[in-house]
Formats: structure tokens, C-alpha cells, sequence
């Protein structure tokens, strides 16, 4: 019990060094809080993107002319790509909260029975309002595609197509944009505090002093990953509160499940900072280092334009990404209620990139210096 003691006792005066070396400075206090808050408001009102590709699931129930006519359009048009043709209704919310399409195309049975009566026939088309601005797009698209139909058949509006978003019933960009935010600001910060936590040492001359002291090598990692950890927390739930309470985004799920989703993501981004930590030799090479890589994270996370639209060698990249995987986790808590069973797929390759890069420091830190 003395011995954990003990042990609790030294790793707790390394963090609070650590901590004192970030919030020393009122200015570096400054710059911890307002750009994030600036940077979400900003985000929310004027970030946006656009669409080339549409994955989309049919149910058809009608297999008459007009049904068959409506998808060889959308099928010839280069933009909508079928991933899955239904069966039962049933089907239809299992496709969407599964992510596998961003819209579902209800035909309903009686279809060409009501256009040959001339009344007016409903087709609805259930689309993925977590992610708004695509959906809005891919809506637009379809009912161009309606419109043509009408206009073959001569008349006017027969069809009508009746839009209903999940998740995000008005497709409101910021609805899917800003809750991203809570994972890449932050993930940028937590990058570079960790990423200058052993090379400010470095420069101060510190360093080798720590290395001699009683404090193992992991206990030093362990002091050197919390107080990083602990910002990108506050940071992210200052983000959280913006959300709701800025932009009154409505919060769908479960703050634990959320939290505990960015723990493991801001662990792994702590031992990719503490490995770039590691490998330089100054606060200016680690800096360079942090920007050179916080935006192919950033570019090839979804954050800003679908994974779905990237090249397939650019798509297998994003597996090496934990901020792609965070982002679905975000969204997916926020927007639609996901509880951690859900969630599972996404938190095995954050935790394989903590795993990885954790040791990866631990081993520079001992065998470069």
C-alpha cells in the first residue's frame, strides 16, 4: 500500500509540473479557450460541402413501370450507387442507422395502380439527416430525377416525391458539422501539448534531470499523457456546450457514452504527440511535425467531405485515422442515441493506435535520449 502510495504521490507532482508548465502563461490560458470556441462558432456558421456520390437502398414494392423507370435513372445518373435492394419496411431502418446509405427509397405498391387513375402518387425517399448537407444535395438530386420521369410521361407531377430526414429532420449543415468539432479541435490541441511536453524540456535543459530522478520511464510517459488529456476534455466539453447551448443542437445521447469514447480517442492522440515528442529535437521541429500532420488527419476524417467520395487507396488510409473513427462515434452519440454496443467497431482502431503509439514513445523516449 506505501509502495502505491507513493507511486500515486510522484505521478501526481510530474502532472502538476506538467499542468504549470501549459497554464503558467495568461496568454497560453487564452489561447486554450477562445480559439476553440471562435473556431466551433465559425465552423457552424460557415463551413459547408458538397456531394458526387449518393449510396442508396430501394424498396420496391411495386415493380411496375414507373418504380423501374425512376431507378434506371437514378442508377444511370453516375451519382446514386444502389448498396442494397429491401425486402420488408423492416429493412429500411436497420440500412440507415447501420450508415450503409444515406437514403432509403420507399415504393409503395399501389404506385402505378394511383398514376394510372391519375391521382397522385407518394414515393418516399428516408434519408440520413446526421449527415444534413448530403442528404439535402442527394434530395435535391432525386427529385430531379422525378421531375424527368413527369415530364416523359407528359403530365404534370403525378409523382410526388415525400422527404423524410432521420436524425436531422430540417438538414441543417452545422447539425452535422459542429459536433465533429468536439473531436478535431481538440484532437489538434492534444497533438501539440503532447507534442511539445518533452522537447520544451529538451530546450530548458530539464530532460536529463527527469531521466535520473526515481521516476521510471512509464511513470514519466503516464505523467507526460494526463495533463494533455485533462485539456482535450475541458476543451471538448467547452465545444459541447456550444453545441447545445450556441447552436441548441439537441443531444440525443448518453454523456458517458460520449466521454468515454473521447478518452480512448484522446489517449491515442496523446501517444501520437508523444511520439512526435520523442523524435524532435526542438519546440520548432515539433511544431512543424504537428501541422504537417494534423491535416491529412483532418482531410481524411469525413469531417469535411464523405470518406465514400475519396480514392479507394485514400479510403484504406483512413483506417490508420482515429479521428475518422471518433467523428462516427461523435455523431452518431450525439445525433442518433448510439449506446457503446454500437459503437464497439469504432473503438477497436482508436484503441490499436494507443496501444501502438504509447509504447512507440516509451521506446524513443529511452533509446533516443
Amino acid at each position: 500500500m506505501n509502495e502505491l502510495l507513493n507511486w500515486l504521490r510522484r505521478l501526481r507532482v510530474l502532472c502538476r509540473k506538467e499542468l504549470l508548465a501549459i497554464l503558467k502563461d495568461p496568454a497560453s490560458r487564452i489561447v486554450l479557450v477562445l480559439p476553440v470556441i471562435a473556431q466551433t462558432i465559425l465552423f457552424g456558421y460557415a463551413a459547408t460541402f458538397d456531394l458526387d456520390e449518393v449510396p442508396y437502398a430501394v424498396l420496391d414494392e411495386s415493380h411496375g413501370a414507373a418504380s423501374t423507370r425512376i431507378l434506371a435513372k437514378m442508377d444511370g445518373s453516375g451519382i446514386f450507387r444502389r448498396v442494397a435492394t429491401l425486402r420488408v419496411p423492416a429493412d429500411i431502418a436497420r440500412c440507415i442507422n447501420a450508415g450503409e446509405a444515406l437514403l432509403v427509397l420507399h415504393m409503395p405498391p399501389d404506385l402505378d395502380s394511383r398514376l394510372t387513375a391519375g391521382d397522385t402518387a407518394p414515393v418516399q425517399a428516408i434519408l440520413d439527416g446526421r449527415n444534413s448537407t448530403t442528404a439535402g444535395v442527394a434530395s435535391g438530386y432525386l427529385s430531379s430525377i422525378v421531375e424527368s420521369v413527369n415530364a416523359e410521361r407528359g403530365v404534370s407531377m403525378p409523382i410526388v416525391l415525400k422527404s423524410r430526414a432521420w436524425f436531422n429532420p430540417n438538414l441543417e449543415t452545422r447539425w452535422n458539422i459542429v459536433p465533429g468539432l468536439i473531436a478535431t479541435l481538440s484532437m489538434m490541441q492534444v497533438i501539440m501539448l503532447a507534442g511539445l511536453s518533452v522537447t520544451r524540456e529538451r530546450e530548458q535543459g530539464t530532460f536529463d534531470q527527469l531521466l535520473v530522478t526515481p521516476l521510471s520511464p512509464p511513470e514519466i510517459l503516464i505523467g507526460k499523457a494526463l495533463p494533455p488529456m485533462f485539456v482535450g476534455l475541458v476543451q471538448a466539453t467547452l465545444i459541447l456546450l456550444v453545441c447545445r447551448f450556441w447552436f441548441r443542437i439537441p443531444f440525443a445521447g448518453s454523456l458517458w457514452t460520449l466521454y468515454a469514447c473521447l478518452t480512448l480517442f484522446i489517449l491515442s492522440c496523446v501517444g501520437i504527440g508523444l511520439s512526435i515528442s520523442a523524435v524532435s529535437r526542438s519546440m520548432q521541429q515539433a511544431l512543424v511535425y504537428t501541422f504537417v500532420l494534423i491535416m491529412p488527419l483532418i482531410l481524411l476524417s469525413g469531417l469535411a467531405t464523405p470518406i465514400a467520395n475519396m480514392p479507394e487507396a485514400l479510403q484504406l488510409l483512413t483506417w490508420l485515422n482515429p479521428l475518422r473513427f471518433m467523428l462516427e462515434c461523435v455523431r452518431r452519440v450525439y445525433l442518433e442515441g448510439a449506446v457503446i454496443a454500437d459503437l464497439a467497431v469504432n473503438c477497436v482502431p482508436m484503441a490499436a493506435v494507443a496501444v501502438l503509439t504509447l509504447p512507440l514513445a516509451a521506446w524513443l523516449f529511452r533509446n533516443l535520449d
